[in-house]
């Protein structure tokens, strides 16, 4: 008997019937899980959004107009003259005279006022010019009467030195000083001695001879007599 061999056919229905029971699987194992998940979940917080009041819109400004830009003006072309030498002829400056400042205004009052001091001035300068002549006048008159004096103070001492009687034995060259009061005919009313020279008989001889003297010589001149004389003595002058 010959063995009949059947090969084994694959049912194409039960490898989709294996692949839909394997999503069913799926499936739950996905919902059992899922579920238990979504029941421990704690509840979500509410969040709660305050709006405040709407800020007012300010209107935006409207846009100015631009100014209207200004015509461009074109300038004109300018055309370039060639240059044209020109031979210029020397120029000559004559000197200007120069005018004179004007000359300053006077004031009335100011010139009567310089003239006025102009003459002071003058005046003072006389003055000084006379007085300068007077000074020089009276130094010359008392140079001339003290020369007049000593000349006729002169004469008296070489009268009155003539008739002195030297006492012997004089030592030195002592001096005596009298005063004399004499009337203006030279007569001698008296004579006094002011310093005596220290030697007794020197000064009695001396005024011995100033008595002897008597009248005494005159000046030349009247205006030179003097009532008192002051008479310097020493015997070897």
């Amino acid at each position: 008997m010959t063995a009949a061999v059947f090969e084994e056919r694959i049912d194409p229905g039960r490898a989709s019937s294996f692949l839909l029971a394997a999503l069913v699987h799926i499936a739950l194992f996905s919902v059992l899980v899922f579920g238990v998940r979504w029941q421990n979940r704690p509840p979500e917080a509410v969040v709660v959004e305050i709006w405040n009041e709407p800020v007012p819109v300010q209107a935006e400004p409207k846009p100015e107009p631009k100014p209207e830009p200004a015509p461009v003006v074109k300038p004109e072309p300018v055309i370039e003259k060639p240059d044209i030498a020109v031979k210029k002829e020397p120029v000559t400056v004559k000197p200007v005279a120069k005018p004179e400042p004007p000359k300053p205004k006077v004031d009335e009052a100011q010139k009567r006022v310089r003239e006025e001091l102009a003459r002071e001035q003058t005046a003072l300068a006389l003055e000084r010019e006379r007085q300068q002549i007077r000074d020089q006048l009276a130094r010359d008159a008392a140079m001339a009467r003290n020369k007049g004096l000593a000349e006729y103070e002169a004469r008296i001492r070489a009268k009155v030195r003539g008739n002195i009687v030297l006492p012997p034995d004089l030592p030195g060259n002592p001096e005596s000083v009298f005063l004399v009061v004499q009337l203006p005919t030279g007569e001698v009313l008296s004579t006094r001695i002011v310093t005596s020279s220290g030697h007794r008989a020197y000064d009695e001889a001396v005024e011995r001879a100033i008595l002897k003297s008597s009248p005494l010589p005159r000046p030349d001149r009247p205006e030179l007599f003097n009532r008192e004389l002051r008479l310097t003595f020493r015997p070897k002058e």
